[in-house]
């Protein structure tokens, strides 16, 4: 479903040339739960923007779905960012003043669907990320971060996404609650067949995925399936 062909990113400052991304490489197929894993500074997230159709890069292909879309202009990406991308940011980036239902219905309200459709895709979306119907009503700052997370995860499915992008979705959380929400991750791939590219800095989150794609100065310096994957609730045997 993702194909990367030597794609390099360079950042230019004045006549200072900063390399990001060097020529990588990397194929993920539908239905699989990727984790991109590197330090701060790796590159992890440009790759991430890249994959997510928030950047282009310097040079090298990306296709999505067999279509080339590193050439594609800003709103040519943005329809494929509304149509076949969810996001998942460590921030939650929820809006203070919207309630919870609400908020998981906006990116359906941009996308000029009718209220009755809206409200009955943003309820099912609750229920996949394992949302407890009790406060669907309630504001985010009556809610744990956890709750929160699984909220931004909600928005990020209610337009069926071919692909969910997370970007250190349990950075801002404690251990436990990190757990619930890599669950919910775990689930979405093996139930409901997402594609989930996953980035972090932690070995212990990456080990929930079925296969980790290291990345260390720009570069993939290696990749391999997760033997000794954590499985928090359920048999997954895929």
């Amino acid at each position: 479903m993702i194909k990367l062909e030597n794609i390099t990113k360079i950042y230019k400052n004045s006549d200072v040339e900063t390399v990001v991304l060097k020529n990588i490489n990397l194929k993920i197929k539908e239905g699989e739960f990727v984790a991109i894993m590197g330090p701060s500074g790796s590159g992890k997230s440009t790759l991430m923007h890249i994959i997510g159709c928030l950047d282009r890069p310097t040079s090298g292909k990306y296709f999505l779905e067999g279509k080339d879309v590193s050439t594609l202009n800003d709103d040519e990406l943005a329809e494929i960012r509304k149509r076949k991308i969810g996001f998942v940011f460590q921030a939650y980036n929820l809006l203070p003043r919207v309630r919870v239902i609400e908020q998981v219905e906006l990116p359906l309200v941009y996308a000029g669907v009718k209220p009755e459709e809206r409200k009955q895709k943003a309820i099912q979306a609750l229920k996949s990320a394992a949302f407890p119907d009790n406060f669907w009503y309630y504001y985010p700052n009556q809610l744990s971060g956890g709750m929160q997370q699984r909220v931004a995860i909600a928005r990020a499915l209610v337009n069926d996404p071919l692909l969910i992008l997370a970007d250190e979705p349990t950075g801002n959380l404690d251990s436990k609650t990190g757990e619930i929400v890599l669950d919910t991750f775990q689930k979405l791939n093996f139930e409901f067949g997402k594609t989930i590219v996953l980035v972090t800095h932690e070995e212990y989150v990456a080990k929930h995925a079925e296969r980790i794609v290291s990345i260390r100065d720009g570069e993939i310096i290696d990749e391999f399936k997760v033997k000794d994957r954590i499985i928090i609730n359920g048999n997954i045997t895929k």
